[in-house]
C-alpha cells in the first residue's frame, strides 16, 4: 500500500497521521494494511496531509487490473441509509456500487439527513434520493411499491437499532419501512450502533426475529466507536465487506472458478455435554470457517456448511447445518458426501464424556476433586480423508501452541489429508475469537507462510489456492 510506504519513508507514525487527518489510529492502521477503504472526505484529508504523496486516487481509483469484478453489473439495488454517524460510509458504498455499473436507487430516512445531505447522495448516485412517503412527485402511482418491487436486493447501511426494531415489528410509518414491508427481494442489513445497544436483549430479539424472517446481516464489526472512549461490537462493516456480502447475495465477483463443484466446510466449536448444564468446549468463534464457506460460495461452488454453536450469522448463499457435538458433525458430513472439496476448519473437541450425566453433577461434601470419565471423539478429518467417499481435495486445520509447522506436517501425514492450514492459537496471538489470522499452508512438497491477514482475506486466498489446484489437476489430466 502506498500509504504504508509513505509512513515508513517519512518517519510518521500512524498515530501522528491520525491526529493530522482527524481520525483514529486504528483507522490509519487498517488503511495502511489494505483492510479498509477511506471515505471520500478522509481520502482528501490524507492527500493534503501527505503533500500529495498519497492521493485520493490511490484509494479510490485502482488500476483497471485491480478493479473489482463485474458480478454486479446491471444489478438493481435499492440502498436505504438510516440515521447514524456511520452514514458517511454509505457515500463511499454508493460510489463503489456505481463503479460496478449497478442500477442504484437510494432512500434517505429523515434522521440520516442530519448526517449527510440529499445533494451529496444524489451527486454520487446520479439521481436524487427518495426521502418522503407522501411525495406527490413519486406517489401518484404508488411509488413506494415500485421501489419495493423493481429491485433485486435492498441494502440497509447503516441499519440502526431503531430501524431494525421497526422492521422486526412490521411497521410502515415512513418510506423506508413501507418499502421494506412491501418487498419480496432479499434484504441485507449492515447494523451500526453503540455496543451496549447491540448487546441489549431487545436488539438481540429483533436480530433473531429478522434472521428467522430471512433477512441477512453483515457485521457489525468490533472497534472504536465515534463516541470518545467507547469500543466494542457495533461498528458498521467496511465498504469492501458490504460489497462482498451483496455479491454473495445476488451475484459473484471475479468469475466462478468453483462453479459446478460441491464444497463441504466445517466451522466453530463442538459442545460435548457433561450433564444437562455443563459441556466441554473451546474458544472457537467460527469466523474463519464461515469466511471460507462464504468465499467458496462467491467462487460459484455449492457449499454445505456444518457449524457448531456460534454467535455469528449464517453465510449468505450457503446451506448451513447447525450441530452441537462431534458425533452430530460427523453424521452431517457423512450425509453431505460426496463432495469435490472438504475443508475442515471446525475446532472439534478431542474428548467427550463416556456417559453424560442425566442430572446436574453436585459437589460432594468434603470432596476437593472430581474425575470425569472421557473417551476420544471420532476424528472427522481422518475418517473422511481415508474414507471410500474421499473428496478430491481434503484440507484440515491445525491449531497449535508450539512447533506449529512441524506439528502440522506430522498431522497432515497422520490424517491423510492433502493440505493443512496451521496457526498459532496461543492466547497472546488472539486468533481464537479474533478478527485476524496468520497461517502456514502445509502441502506435501512445500509450505507457504502467509502474513497476518483478516480471516476474510485468509479465506479468499485459500479459495484461490483451491481453484488453482483444481485447474492444474485438470490441465494435467488433459
Amino acid at each position: 500500500m502506498k500509504l504504508a510506504l509513505w509512513l515508513k519513508n517519512s518517519g510518521t507514525s500512524a498515530r501522528e497521521l491520525a491526529v493530522r487527518v482527524e481520525t483514529t489510529q486504528a483507522t490509519i492502521s487498517r488503511l495502511k494494511n489494505g483492510h479498509a477503504l477511506p471515505s471520500l472526505e478522509l481520502a482528501g484529508r490524507i492527500a493534503e496531509a501527505t503533500g500529495g504523496a498519497v492521493t485520493a486516487n490511490d484509494f479510490l481509483d485502482p488500476a483497471p487490473s485491480e478493479r473489482p469484478g463485474n458480478g454486479l453489473a446491471g444489478a438493481r439495488i435499492l440502498l436505504i441509509i438510516s440515521g447514524g454517524i456511520a452514514a458517511y460510509k454509505s457515500l463511499d458504498l454508493i460510489r463503489r456500487l456505481k463503479e460496478r455499473d449497478c442500477e442504484l436507487r437510494v432512500i434517505l430516512t429523515r434522521a440520516s439527513q442530519e448526517f449527510i445531505t440529499p445533494l451529496s447522495v444524489g451527486a454520487l448516485a446520479g439521481a436524487a434520493p427518495f426521502t418522503d412517503l407522501f411525495d406527490a412527485r413519486t406517489e401518484f402511482d404508488v411509488g413506494h411499491i415500485r421501489l419495493a418491487r423493481e429491485c433485486e436486493c435492498i441494502v440497509v447501511a447503516p441499519a440502526t437499532a431503531d430501524l431494525m426494531a421497526k422492521i422486526a415489528g412490521g411497521h410502515a410509518g415512513d418510506l423506508a419501512t413501507a418499502v421494506l414491508l412491501a418487498t419480496d427481494a432479499p434484504i441485507l442489513l449492515a447494523p451500526a450502533m453503540n455496543p451496549h445497544m447491540w448487546a441489549n436483549p431487545a436488539t438481540r430479539r429483533n436480530v433473531a426475529r429478522l434472521a428467522q424472517d430471512g433477512v441477512s446481516f453483515i457485521g457489525p464489526a468490533e472497534g472504536e466507536m465515534a463516541e470518545s472512549g467507547e469500543a466494542g461490537t457495533g461498528r458498521m462493516s467496511e465498504v469492501p465487506e458490504i460489497l462482498r456480502a451483496i455479491e454473495n447475495l445476488i451475484g459473484h465477483s471475479g468469475g466462478e472458478p468453483l462453479k459446478g463443484k460441491h464444497v463441504i466446510v466445517t466451522s466453530g466449536p463442538t459442545h460435548e455435554p457433561i450433564d444437562p448444564v455443563r459441556y466441554i468446549a473451546n474458544r472457537s468463534s467460527g469466523k474463519q470457517g464461515h469466511a471460507i464457506a462464504s468465499a467458496a460460495a462467491r467462487a460459484g461452488a455449492r457449499v454445505t456448511l456444518m457449524t457448531g454453536p456460534v454467535e455469528i450469522p449464517d453465510p449468505l448463499g450457503v446451506e448451513t447445518l447447525h450441530v452441537a457435538t462431534a458425533a452430530d458433525m460427523l453424521k452431517a458430513v457423512e450425509e453431505a458426501l460426496p463432495a469435490d472439496i472438504a475443508i475442515f476448519a471446525a475446532a472439534v473437541a478431542d474428548w467427550r464424556m463416556t456417559a453424560p450425566a442425566d442430572q446436574k453433577l453436585k459437589k460432594k461434601p468434603g470432596a476437593q476433586e472430581m474425575t470425569l470419565d472421557l473417551v476420544q471423539n471420532p476424528d472427522i478429518l481422518k475418517l473422511v480423508a481415508r474414507g471410500h467417499k474421499r473428496p478430491g481435495l481434503v484440507v484440515g486445520f491445525a491449531a497449535e501452541t508450539q512447533d506449529v509447522v512441524e506439528n502440522a506436517k506430522a498431522k497432515r501425514r497422520a490424517k491423510g489429508c492433502d493440505w493443512i492450514l496451521a496457526n498459532d492459537v496461543t492466547h497472546a496471538r488472539g486468533v481464537m475469537g479474533g478478527e485476524k489470522n496468520a497461517v502456514h499452508l502445509v502441502m506435501e512438497d512445500k509450505t507457504e507462510d502467509w502474513p497476518e491477514m483478516t480471516k476474510q482475506q485468509v479465506a479468499e486466498k485459500l479459495i484461490v489456492r483451491v481453484a488453482e489446484h483444481l485447474a492444474h489437476a485438470k490441465a494435467g489430466a488433459e
